[in-house]
């Protein structure tokens, strides 16, 4: 998966790899990590919320550039590259996707996930309802967001124990890459560490996705911006500007 090509976006190396075939990858990838106690692989993902906080903080980009892959987790995003781009990302490949599509190869696979972040509810639902959706998928493990820094050496050793082939960290941007960072080395054995956002909100049902026509038409921002809009607008008043501003300068 590493040696997948990529696309310059703002300034980032977006996979260009679709759903399927990034789903299978993890899979792939999980299976052949076994036993050999190395360094997992990292994958993250971006959207212009990301892109727009990667130029105003060089910090995040350098955090963000650390990644082995990095996933268009945003339709703008694949629009934009298929207008400007020679090499177009053709798909957009959303974490809140992503789970389901390496959740159905897993159960046949016997890949094992473990769910980091969210509230305890929250984490705790996600996981029901992926055993409810995947009944012969592994969840080896699970730990809500909510820790300390005086608490992460105990944290690091539950998900050493439980030895998952595919780590979730759901602990949004950017506490997520900088925990990620810091423990990949100490997470040796595990296949692939996947940063995940907000996503167990979503698994849990406490958040709602957009339609699937809302979905494929790019749409799922404005789904987003009418059930939050106090809280939403003023963020994409603000990040999108700077966003298309990093995608037309920055971006191959």
């Amino acid at each position: 998966m590493p040696g997948w090509p990529t696309t310059i976006l703002g300034g980032l190396p977006i996979a260009r790899a679709g759903l399927e075939e990034s789903a299978q990858g993890f899979v792939d990838h999980a299976l052949a990590a076994r036993g050999r106690r190395a360094r997992p692989l990292y994958s993250t993902s971006a959207n212009g919320q990301v892109i727009a906080m990667c130029a105003k903080d060089p910090a995040l980009m350098a955090l963000m550039l650390q990644a082995d892959q990095i996933h268009a987790d945003g339709m703008p995003m694949v629009m934009f590259s298929k207008l400007y781009s020679t090499k177009p990302v053709l798909e957009r490949v959303a974490t809140t996707d992503l789970i389901h599509a390496v959740a159905r190869k897993a159960e046949e696979a016997g890949v094992s996930f473990y769910f980091l972040g969210g509230t305890e509810e929250v984490n705790a639902k996600a996981v029901d309802a992926m055993h409810k959706a995947y009944p012969r998928l592994t969840i080896a493990g699970r730990r809500n967001g909510y820790f300390t820094p005086e608490q992460e050496d105990e944290v690091i050793a539950d998900i050493v124990r439980a030895r998952p082939d595919i780590l979730w960290v759901g602990l949004g941007v950017p506490l997520e890459q900088k925990f990620v960072l810091r423990n990949l080395d100490r997470l040796s054995g595990i296949g692939i560490v996947k940063t995940a956002g907000g996503l167990f909100d979503f698994v849990s049902g406490k958040n709602r996705r957009a339609p699937q026509w809302m979905q494929r038409a790019g749409l799922e921002w404005a789904f987003r911006l009418w059930l939050e809009p106090r809280r939403l607008a003023i963020r994409y008043l603000l990040t999108n500007p700077i966003a298309l501003q990093a995608l037309i300068r920055h971006s191959q």
